[in-house]
């Protein structure tokens, strides 16, 4: 077995790994890059999860060398060899890249010009000297490509990022909508906090309001160009077309016959002892499953037969190629079959899937001092360690820092905003944490004192603004086996709190990383969720509400909120509460008891759709979806597998309310694996029912009461 010095440490460790072809060698692209790549160049990923499983991507760019894509290919054939051959492997083409990889950049990709031939590095952190543009492009794949920096490369549909080195404009053309500004924003942020290191300025620009920064930059300003039309997506009819073939080599060469001409497939098609294609060419994708039996020159030759059926097919050059052994099947090819079960799937109730956990991957529970030993952690979430350095924190008052007393740390008020100071071995860590109540005041200031802390330690820290409600798991972490207590209002600043009197209610989930959080929601028997435990604080008493799902972890963290409170609480299982529990709550109202939620395997999956072209688009959302990807001038499908829900934003055209029924059932009627007869929900934004809110870790109902474009510009 050849095997590449760079494989010792491959799939060790759950997380990304990216190479780049050099030379026609691999050389490891630094951490911080990850999601930015030449478009001269080949890239070689591994994503390994903690079970452990793999997922090895051959990435090409359009102006990479038939050499180059020839030695990605070696190495993912060697890399796949390496690793038992049980990962699964994808061929991605610039510009059409699988939802698989897209998952693992949420805030996109960026495609910088040129590449090794003609001397291009990988960009240094830190650099101050660029000077590029990025045009973006995608409402929910997000891809950022490096155009000529010039004003011909503008248009007024979409937006630009011209990239300065110490300043980042974001230029949104006239024409563009809100929600492709949002995601340009996310793109944004993302050169901010990783290329510099938080040490560049963001600033909105709006078409005719460029500042003189960027016309010195680009020069004098010319027309900018009418918006381009985005190509017309395939008709989702396609999404149905499928055909399958045996590929065998008894007689020396790689002969390819028909096993079934249409689907829905039976799964006992598939023999172990051989090698089969899915011909999903129509929409542009081809499968080729691995039998555990088949010869070994067959198996290793897959990625090769796949290429070579597209040639002979003549299909497009960018469809993509998923190599899979058996037991690892993706989604989407299981979706051609009829009758597939996963081997150990059961037709009774069988294990919860937890958004954002990886299929199959055990919960890990939230212990501070196993945090290092849990690598899937490290990983997945960018725990840089167990979160048991140092820890200093200060409250933003008055423009100045003031200390917060050690004995309430892990408390957070949403009135407030608070500075945090991590030391560990490696460094220090400033996270901003900024309370959805706070005045736009210590918006600002926490943002000033931040760089002034920086400042005052050389500029080595890294900075991390963290907003209300979406903190990172890293942070969690940092109050060793206590969960994060965030209060809804208040402050922590004596006699600021929220008077104790009041009924209160507070939700406790832990997090697919295992650490806990405690986020005060509004008193409401609406607001409880069978998966989780809530702690109910009235005039009289304390209830602990135990959801028949809830985890131990989630249990334990009950105990200190409750001794937050103070005194002895009343333990209440679902289904036995008593009658002052409800009238507490304002009387019992529908929650989210769905039993689907306990009993689900496949994960759920979330999709655009939109009619804007004259027919049905319907796109996936890539990787863990959250509430923020729901796009409130669109109409959103979330499949369950045994419901559908359609989510109609308040901005969607009449044609898509009017036709969202329709679309809805044209999904069900294109789905491979012949499902029919679901029940098909259609909500309204601003309404949703808890069946659907559920599905959504931390929902806030508050959301778009205040436009998420102008909680941006805050941040900007």
């Amino acid at each position: 077995m050849v095997s590449h010095k760079e494989f010792v440490g491959a799939g060790k460790q759950p997380g990304l790994q990216i190479w780049r072809i050099e030379n026609l060698d691999l050389k490891p692209v630094p951490k911080a890059l990850f999601g930015s790549f030449y478009t001269g160049d080949a890239y070689l990923l591994l994503h390994t999860t903690s079970a452990p499983s793999y997922n090895i991507h051959m990435w090409l760019g359009d102006e990479c060398s038939q050499d180059e894509a020839g030695a990605a290919a070696i190495f993912a054939m060697q890399l796949d060899d390496f690793l038992g051959g049980t990962p699964v492997q994808f061929r991605e083409v610039q510009n059409c890249e699988s939802n698989t990889l897209m998952g693992y950049f949420k805030s996109g990709i960026k495609y910088q010009k040129g590449g090794v031939a003609s001397g291009f590095q990988h960009v240094v952190i830190n650099d101050m000297n660029v000077k590029r543009l990025l045009h973006i492009k995608g409402r929910r794949a997000i891809r950022a490509t490096e155009v000529d920096m010039c004003w011909s490369s503008f248009n007024k549909g979409d937006c630009f990022i011209v990239d300065l080195g110490k300043d980042v404009y974001q230029w949104c053309g006239s024409e563009c909508n809100r929600f492709e500004r949002l995601k340009a924003s996310g793109v944004a942020t993302d050169i901010r906090d990783n290329e510099r290191n938080g040490r560049a300025k963001l600033h909105m620009v709006e078409e005719g309001e460029e500042p003189q920064a960027i016309i010195d930059a680009l020069g004098p300003k010319t027309t900018i160009a009418d918006s381009i039309p985005d190509d017309d997506k395939v008709d989702t009819a396609n999404r149905k077309k499928g055909a399958l073939y045996m590929i065998s080599d008894a007689s020396g060469t790689m002969a390819v016959t028909l096993i079934a001409q249409t689907s829905p497939f039976k799964q006992c098609m598939l023999s172990p002892e051989e090698c089969y294609i899915l011909d999903n060419g129509v929409d542009k994708n081809i499968f080729v499953w691995k039998g555990p039996k088949a010869n070994m020159s067959e198996r290793k030759a897959a990625m090769s037969a796949g290429q070579q059926f597209i040639k002979d097919k003549n299909y497009a050059k960018n469809c993509q190629i998923q190599v899979l052994p058996a037991g690892a099947e993706t989604t989407l090819f299981k979706q051609f079959f009829c009758d597939w079960k996963d081997k150990d799937e059961t037709t009774g109730p069988s294990k919860a899937y937890t958004m954002g956990r990886i299929a199959k991957v055990e919960k890990v529970p939230f212990d501070a001092s196993s945090l290092h030993k849990d690598k899937a952690m490290a990983a997945q979430y960018g725990m840089v360690d167990d979160g048991r350095g140092k820890m200093e924190v200060w409250r933003v008052e008055n423009g100045a820092r003031v200390p917060v007393d050690p004995a309430s740390y892990g408390h957070f008020y949403g009135g407030d905003c608070y500075i945090i100071l991590y030391s560990y071995k490696q460094g220090y860590i400033i996270y901003t944490w900024q309370g959805l109540k706070s005045t736009q005041d210590e918006l600002g200031a926490s943002a000033f004192l931040t760089v002034q802390l920086d400042d005052s330690m050389g500029g080595s820290p890294v900075q991390v603004r963290v907003t209300q409600g979406q903190e990172p798991p890293h942070l969690m972490s940092l109050f060793q086996g206590k969960p994060m207590i965030i209060h809804a209002g208040g402050t922590s600043r004596k006699g600021g709190q929220s008077a104790a009197g009041g009924t209160r209610l507070f939700h406790i989930r832990q997090s697919s990383s295992g650490a806990t959080r405690a986020v005060e929601v509004c008193a409401s028997s609406s607001n409880l969720n069978t998966n989780d435990i809530f702690v109910l604080k009235t005039a009289s008493g304390v209830f602990v509400w135990h959801g028949v799902g809830a985890s131990g972890e989630e249990v334990k963290a009950a105990k200190h909120v409750v001794d937050f409170f103070g005194g002895a609480a009343t333990d209440v299982a679902e289904g036995k509460e008593p009658a002052e529990f409800w009238s507490a709550l304002g009387g019992k109202k529908e929650y989210q008891s769905s039993k689907s939620l306990q009993n689900v395997v496949k994960p759920p999956r979330l999709f655009g759709c939109s009619n804007k072209t004259g027919r049905l688009n319907v796109e996936e959302v890539p990787g863990d979806f959250t509430q923020s990807d729901l796009a409130t001038d669109d109409v959103m499908l979330l499949d369950t597998w045994d419901q559908i829900f359609l989510w109609v934003g308040n901005e969607a055209n009449e044609e898509e309310k009017t036709g969202a029924p329709k679309i809805a059932k044209d999904y069900v009627d294109s789905d491979p694996s012949g499902r029919c007869g679901l029940p098909i929900t259609t909500i309204k934004q601003g309404a949703e029912p808890p069946t659907f809110t559920g599905w959504f870790q931390a929902w806030d109902p508050k959301m778009w009461e205040t436009d998420p474009l102008d909680r941006i510009r805050a941040r900007f």
